[in-house]
């Protein structure tokens, strides 16, 4: 057995605002992003990290204290890193103190190991890591403090390496060219990932968008939806009031029947009264009408031209809903009917004087006369609208097409 459809108000309760939303939705993209540079970063330290580690376990000696302490202070925080950006969690905690960390044991590096002969033969094995430093910042700092590492790192690094030195002359050109590339290195690394997260940024901030406009275009196709059914129901609570009038016989049924098609009658005016004060009269540019147009034409799928023309002016809030719902549902029509062969909309401005908008296609037409009373499409979401809000609406419809002209001017 097949299950019941799913009715607009019950799909609309399952859509999430955008305003009450959390941001993991919102920022799937960049949450994503995160965890690919986090790989990245994990894959590239652990490489350099191997080799740290080998040219330390190559270079010193066991009995050797400082160099194994500053080997576990060092190493311990970057297991970790590694650690958190394999599994993805504490990701930020791990790798800010990493950064720091080492910075704090490169530059303490002269005065707990010492410097001596060998330091001006190879470099010591801490050095490998400047780079894993930088990375680490940019996994854990804001941007300008990233920089601030990519900037400042090199720099601690090469005072370091001078101090091994003792300053002679022949360090500092080597000195100088360890220092630029690391620096320049480093501004890359960090630039990379500020584009890549910008450009996640800029993706999640479209889906929203995106899903902002779905959620008004739902809204608005549910408060349609129950609009028609409740003037198709209270046009026949009067139609069959009406008939109980003309029908009854005996004075006490004729009137119970005038009582039915009075409360009808005024149902009826009441719901038309609401509908006409639907929505606000916060003015609206006219050119709005035409972005809303291509909205709806891209909604339902269609391939056709929104020609503009005539000045851009303002025209009231509700003026403007009532006519763009009213075109909305004369492009559905020839969208259904006539699957929209030579569907061609021109919206015409006339500053803030008016608006009319013709929507014609080259469909097989139809007799506007022969259409049944309870056919509420063209009678209330597009003749009734429009009057509700001193508009006019046209239809001329035949065997080389039908045009829709919507109107309104300033009174």
């Amino acid at each position: 057995m097949a299950s019941d459809p799913l009715s607009i108000r019950e799909a609309w309760s399952k859509i999430p605002s955008p305003g009450s939303v959390e941001t993991e939705f919102e920022r799937f993209t960049g949450k994503r992003m995160e965890r690919i540079l986090a790989t990245v970063v994990a894959v590239g330290s652990a490489v350099l990290g191997s080799q740290a580690l080998i040219a330390a376990m190559t270079a010193m000696q066991w009995s050797d204290a400082p160099h194994v302490t500053m080997l576990l202070v060092v190493y311990v925080p970057l297991a970790v890193m590694l650690v958190a950006c394999v599994i993805g969690r504490g990701v930020r905690s791990a790798s800010g103190v990493f950064a720091v960390v080492y910075v704090v044991a490169l530059g303490a590096w002269p005065s707990v190991v010492g410097t001596g002969d060998r330091a001006a033969a190879e470099q010591p094995w801490i050095f490998f890591l400047v780079n894993v430093g930088v990375v680490a910042a940019m996994l854990a700092f804001p941007l300008w403090l990233q920089f601030a590492w990519a900037v400042g790192l090199p720099f601690v690094y090469g005072y370091v390496r001078l101090v091994e030195g003792d300053f002679s002359r022949d360090f500092w050109v080597t000195t100088a060219f360890d220092v630029s590339f690391t620096l320049i290195l480093g501004i890359v690394i960090i630039s990379l990932g500020w584009m890549f997260r910008s450009v996640a940024a800029g993706v999640d901030e479209a889906r929203a968008r995106a899903v902002a406009s779905y959620a008004a275009a739902a809204a608005a196709a549910a408060a349609e939806e129950e609009r028609a059914a409740m003037s198709a129901l209270m046009h026949d609570s009067v139609l069959a009031a009406l008939i109980a009038a003309e029908r009854a016989e005996g004075e006490r049924a004729q009137d119970l029947a005038v009582g039915m098609a009075r409360e009808a009658l005024t149902r009826l005016a009441n719901t038309e009264a609401a509908v006409a004060q639907e929505g606000s009269d916060e003015p609206v540019a006219a050119a709005q009408i035409v972005v809303e147009l291509r909205r709806a034409l891209s909604e339902l799928g269609a391939d056709a031209i929104v020609e503009e023309r005539g000045g851009i002016g303002l025209i009231p809030g509700r003026v403007a809903r009532a006519l763009v719902l009213a075109a909305r549902q004369a492009l559905g029509n020839s969208v259904t009917h006539a699957h929209g062969r030579g569907l061609h909309i021109i919206a015409e401005g006339r500053g803030d004087e008016g608006i009319n908008v013709t929507i014609s296609d080259a469909g097989p037409g139809f007799d506007l006369e022969r259409i049944g009373a309870d056919r509420l499409g063209i009678r209330a979401s597009i003749l009734a609208r429009m009057a509700g809000v001193a508009g006019t609406a046209g239809i001329v419809s035949g065997e080389s097409g039908t045009t829709v002209t919507l109107g309104w001017e300033r009174a």
